[in-house]
């Protein structure tokens, strides 16, 4: 079909459902904004009335008016169970004794029937929600990964992969998932610690909610987990850059492929630590990181070899 008579076809479809005076059949109005009503411009017949107008009502005559005067609600949230348009008739007995006498049997019905009739997702999401911020809060991460966990937890409700499983598992594992997917990782061991799970469980149920909510993470990168253990570590910029550049060049020569992503940074902020003469020994970088003294010391001799910078560690080793 020529594309100009696709054109004139759209256009004619969108005039056949303007609205049109019942009275002339004009399809030009003129909205009064201070009466409310909406007329027709050629006969005067009125098509709507009593109106609501959306806009502000309030002025603003420079910018500084506008930033004191202009308002609004929070924005929705996945982080809440209603997505922050709570209604909650009390909050405790306590709030029962600021009601006058008289009204404390109404307000009391209320709140026992409001309890009643939210649903069953709605005291599950509020219970999960309220351990994530527990969570998010323990491993210290941002907004964005908190808004990614409470929708893809809320995806899982609604599949019902919740069934059956621990709301903490499915929390935590979700967590380490997202995590990875922004490039933030934490380990297993912290998440562990920081939920209550077991490691086993958290995989067990990681792999489980990733296929079901086709979740598709890539292998973690070592280089996401150095800028967090330097900063655990109070090591200067240097140390870091060097570390950094130290695994991408590994990364080349297919080094870090197959280990472990926590043990390679580790060797590699080792291995940094001493070339920038900043020296930390590997009982310090491994009660820091999580891994054991012996993966440190083989991903380190694995580094150094491979890399060619035998000689210079040991010269600096020497040194120091």
């Amino acid at each position: 079909m020529p594309k100009t008579k696709r054109t004139a076809q759209s256009a004619q479809a969108a005039k056949s459902r303007a609205p049109v005076c019942p009275e002339c059949g004009s399809s030009a109005f003129i909205e009064d904004k201070i009466r409310g009503e909406r007329y027709c411009n050629k006969c005067g017949y009125v098509m709507k009335e009593e109106m609501v107008d959306t806009g502000q009502e309030w002025r603003a005559f420079d910018g500084e008016q506008m930033s004191r005067r202009a308002r609004g609600g929070a924005p929705l949230t996945f982080t809440k169970h209603d997505k922050g348009l709570t209604t909650e008739i009390g909050k405790g007995l306590g709030e029962l004794y600021k009601v006058p006498a008289k009204k404390r049997a109404q307000y009391y019905r209320l709140t026992k029937w409001h309890k009643r009739l939210i649903k069953s997702k709605d005291r599950n999401l509020s219970f999960a929600l309220s351990e994530l911020q527990r969570i998010i809060s323990f491993l210290n991460l941002p907004r964005p990964i908190h808004e990614r966990i409470a929708r893809y937890y809320e995806q899982a409700v609604n599949k019902g992969l919740v069934r059956g499983r621990s709301i903490e598992s499915v929390v935590a594992a979700i967590t380490y998932a997202v995590s990875r997917e922004f490039s933030s990782p934490r380990t297993l061991d912290e998440i562990s610690e920081a939920s209550g799970v077991e490691k086993r469980e958290i995989g067990r149920t990681y792999r489980y909610v990733a296929r079901e909510l086709e979740i598709r993470i890539l292998p973690a990168d070592p280089v996401t987990y150095v800028p967090r253990f330097c900063s655990m570590f109070g090591l200067s910029d240097k140390v870091q850059a060097k570390a950094i550049e130290i695994l991408k060049k590994a990364s080349k020569f297919d080094i870090t492929s197959g280990k472990g992503p926590t043990g390679v940074a580790a060797a590699a902020i080792y291995v940094a630590c001493v070339l920038a003469g900043e020296k930390r020994t590997q009982r310090e970088v491994a009660d820091i990181v999580g891994v054991t003294e012996v993966t440190i010391r083989n991903r380190y001799k694995e580094l150094i070899e491979k890399l060619g910078i035998e000689d210079e560690v040991e010269k600096k080793a020497k040194e120091e």
